[in-house]
């Protein structure tokens, strides 16, 4: 009986929080999605690359259909690249004066109407007169997406928002190209016509869209001061991107654009379409890498993406000089094509990072973007003075040029910050200087009193 008695007292009951037991029994959280502005603007991004890969294999024959010969109808080309760069910090000052939506939309509307004035161009002068119109609208909303992107993605899902913008743009930029090839058998003015038309509608759909949605609450909440260059150059993740961003606009925009297709004509001896293809097939490999590397930048943190795709696409482009064979090549282009897709996603998510949901960055972005426009423009003319004057012929030593600075930006994130916020989202992150503040008083506590549980415990 006694031992019945003992067995049936009651153990003693352990006090359960009211919080911990509600922690227990709520169901788990459902994932992060993507929020439906940003959604809106990677389709709007994907309708803008179509459109600009209509024109750009047909341009430089509509500018020799004026008389011109081969350079003029690259300065073309490289007109719309200089407006874009020379535009490119007002284009950041009108972001954080206007806003990110109308800059955004204006850009578009720009673009729209420089480019449905190339297809009436009467000239040579006015094709260039209107192409470089274009870059100014290019370099608006360009800066205003980067901007919508950086206040609009939760800092969790930075990585995974760049990576799906970043691929919405490739697979137009490929679409593109095939569509514009079509078009021009109808004539070399009408790809410039549908390019307009599609603009317009990317521009009324971003318009009517985002209309009413929770950016214009959050832009008018926003209290503090736009976030100044000076301020992120005290960053060494800005400080790293913008010396990643160069490398990569060098190798990425300038020299395969340029140098690739080059070479593969005058050195493998392949015919002139071995140009789209070898771009074909660095596209397959950002592609590829994009399925994964917005995650991993949200997962694993954007300092191993950005050194890891720098390093990969560094070591392609140095090798890229030594190709023996065709198939070599293009299965170097395919690794080259890994890389940058592993580096963009995690180093615009870094960028994300220093400024933060809370503040303006336009002028931030703009001078982001300028880097990589500088690189893409330097790239290609030192590339052409290494091969014409320097040493003549010698396409691999441009190519371990191009890898040797790419490399070099390795290195350069390798001492710089991981920018991934572990805690606090939405609040941005802190520069070196801030963090170096808040370690101090956290000493200063250790020193003098016992250290008590924080929440990062």
């Amino acid at each position: 009986m006694a031992g019945t008695s003992r067995a049936r007292r009651r153990l003693p009951r352990i006090p359960v929080r009211r919080g911990q037991a509600a922690a227990q029994s709520a169901p788990p959280a459902e994932p992060e999605r993507i929020p439906r502005e940003i959604r809106v603007l990677i389709a709007a991004a994907f309708v803008i690359a179509i459109g600009f890969g209509l024109v750009a294999p047909i341009l430089p024959q509509f500018a020799q259909s004026f008389d011109v010969g081969v350079t003029a109808s690259s300065v073309i080309v490289s007109a719309f690249a200089f407006t874009r760069l020379v535009f490119a910090p007002a284009g950041g000052r009108l972001v954080e004066k206007l806003g990110e939506r109308p800059v955004y939309i204006i850009g578009l509307l720009i673009v729209a109407l420089s480019t449905a004035a190339c297809a009436f161009a009467a000239d040579y002068w006015q094709l260039l007169v209107f192409r470089g119109l274009g870059g100014i609208g290019s370099t608006m909303f360009t800066v205003s997406a980067m901007g919508l992107i950086v206040r609009l993605a939760p800092p969790s899902l930075r990585g995974r928002v760049s990576g799906a913008y970043a691929t919405a743009f490739l697979l137009g930029s490929i679409g593109g190209p095939i569509l514009g090839g079509l078009l021009g058998r109808f004539g070399l003015r009408v790809p410039f016509l549908v390019y307009a038309a599609a603009l317009l509608a990317a521009s009324a759909v971003v318009f009517f869209q985002l209309k009413g949605t929770t950016l214009a609450d959050r832009q008018a909440g926003r209290r503090e001061a736009p976030l100044t260059v000076r301020e992120a150059f005290r960053d060494s993740a800005y400080r790293a991107a913008l010396v990643s961003s160069f490398a990569n606009g060098w190798s990425s925009f300038g020299i395969r654009m340029a140098l690739v297709p080059l070479f593969a004509t005058a050195v493998l001896a392949a015919g002139p379409e071995i140009a789209g293809v070898s771009l074909a097939f660095f596209a397959a490999g950002t592609a590829l890498a994009l399925t994964v590397s917005g995650r991993l930048a949200d997962s694993v943190g954007r300092k191993p993406l950005v050194i890891s795709g720098l390093l990969v696409n560094g070591a392609a482009m140095a090798a890229l000089g030594f190709s023996a064979n065709l198939v070599v090549f293009l299965a170097i282009c395919v690794v080259g094509g890994i890389g940058t897709g592993l580096l963009n996603p995690a180093q615009q998510a870094a960028v994300a990072d220093v400024i933060g949901n809370g503040r303006s960055g336009g002028k931030v972005l703009a001078m982001f973007q300028m880097s990589s426009d500088l690189g893409a423009i330097f790239g290609p003319i030192v590339a052409g003075v290494i091969i014409d004057q320097l040493f003549v012929g010698a396409y691999d030593v441009a190519f371990v040029v191009t890898g040797a600075l790419t490399v070099g930006a390795a290195v350069v994130w390798l001492m710089s910050r991981e920018t991934l916020p572990a805690h606090h989202p939405g609040s941005g992150t802190r520069t070196d200087a801030d963090e170096d503040e808040r370690r101090a008083p956290a000493a200063d506590q250790d020193a003098s009193s016992p250290r008590t549980p924080s929440p990062e415990d």
